[in-house]
């Protein structure tokens, strides 16, 4: 198995307690915060590549793992739904985006909404297979993803041979994704605590408006 030492000495402990890579001992953390920050990366990357294909002449590589339509679940429903029930580390969701850009660093395509979900259960089940003691077989993988056994059988192989079978992940890279995903995570905390904020604001402005309505009404 290819498990990463995550208990090193340079400081990088913390960014791994922060995404929910490890615990503290204080207690398991149902949903890792990591699934946030990565979802959130995705979906910006997949409406970024969206709005170039429209406003530019660039033609877009249609591959296996392109569907007819755009599932109906979000990018963030389906990593928890991949999370709920894959069972896999929280560390796979990572090496799981390594992978991928690893496959459109080898291609020409671009990241849609049509290809994110299948090279998201595809990247997620290989990271699985490769750093976990433990994990299910393709058909039960299939069922989570939402697609058949043979479709995930042939995606498997194709990113195997599109990445030239490289699935391992020394430290020094898979800290620097999680570095990215940290800084990501503060990013979202900060606009949903600016947006929250906001509303605070309205209610209370709201608040005042219909208090000094009534003390007029009153008078």
């Amino acid at each position: 198995m290819g498990t990463l030492a995550l208990d090193n000495e340079n400081g990088s402990s913390d960014v791994y307690l922060s995404l929910g890579l490890k615990t503290s001992g204080k207690g398991v953390v149902k949903t890792p915060r990591v699934l946030s920050p990565l979802s959130s990366i995705l979906e910006r990357s997949v409406q970024r590549n969206e709005m170039l294909l429209e406003t530019t002449n660039i033609k877009e590589v249609i591959t296996i793992f392109h569907g007819l339509r755009a599932p109906p679940l979000s990018i963030r429903q389906y990593i928890d739904r991949i999370c709920k029930y894959s069972g896999c580390s929280p560390s796979c969701f990572v090496v799981g985006q390594i992978y991928v850009d690893r496959y459109l660093k080898c291609t020409e395509v671009h990241l849609t909404s049509f290809n994110v979900h299948r090279l998201l259960i595809t990247s997620v089940m290989l990271a699985a297979k490769f750093m976990d003691d433990a994990f299910f077989n393709n058909a039960y993988y299939a069922k989570v993803g939402g697609v058949s056994t043979a479709e995930l059988n042939r995606l498997e192989m194709k990113f195997l041979f599109t990445i030239d079978f490289r699935l391992q992940v020394n430290l020094e890279t898979f800290t620097k994704y999680c570095s990215q995903l940290e800084k990501e995570a503060a990013g979202v905390q900060i606009e949903r605590s600016i947006q929250a904020c906001g509303i605070k604001e309205n209610w209370s402005k709201s608040k005042k408006e219909d208090s000094t309505y009534a003390r007029t009404v009153a008078r």
